[in-house]
């Protein structure tokens, strides 16, 4: 039976994907959020990486009111400041669907941080903007660092 806690609670999404007016909305951010900001707690508790993977896929294509998109940037921000974690490449996706200077300019800024995951990250978040055409494949992020990725379609 499902349960009503994180991350059981955000298994009745909408089967379209479109999460703009799903009133689980909040809930779903809310669990990214926690995911992006206490990794260890996340995954003590609610460790559900498919169910980050296909939040994420989901929110990437839906159209989103400009508040969403607003916490979306932030979150896009935060996972590019950390260490790596299971899926987050699929912040890609998410980056790509918010797509702004705002986001741009927090990227630019990260690639200028003194972390190096920041470096890596977001310039690699930054470079796929900059290249829609190009796919975020593992193949691509391999090459990408070692400044061997290969050239837009």
């Amino acid at each position: 039976m499902q349960g009503r806690s994180l991350p059981d609670g955000l298994w009745g999404r909408p089967a379209s994907g479109d999460l703009a007016h799903w009133p689980g909305l909040p809930y779903a951010l809310l669990f990214l959020e926690w995911e992006a900001r206490y990794p260890q707690e996340w995954t003590h508790h609610a460790k559900a990486w498919g169910t980050k993977q296909s939040l994420l896929r989901d929110l990437a294509l839906a159209h989103q009111p400009e508040a969403i998109r607003a916490k979306l940037t932030d979150l896009v921000e935060i996972v590019v400041h950390r260490a790596y974690r299971c899926k987050d490449r699929e912040y890609v996706r998410v980056a790509r669907a918010v797509d702004s200077a705002d986001l741009r300019g927090r990227l630019d800024r990260a690639v200028e941080s003194d972390s190096p995951w920041a470096r890596c990250q977001a310039g690699y978040v930054r470079w796929l903007l900059d290249r829609p055409d190009l796919p975020n494949t593992r193949r691509v992020w391999r090459a990408w660092p070692a400044g061997q990725a290969p050239a837009s379609r």
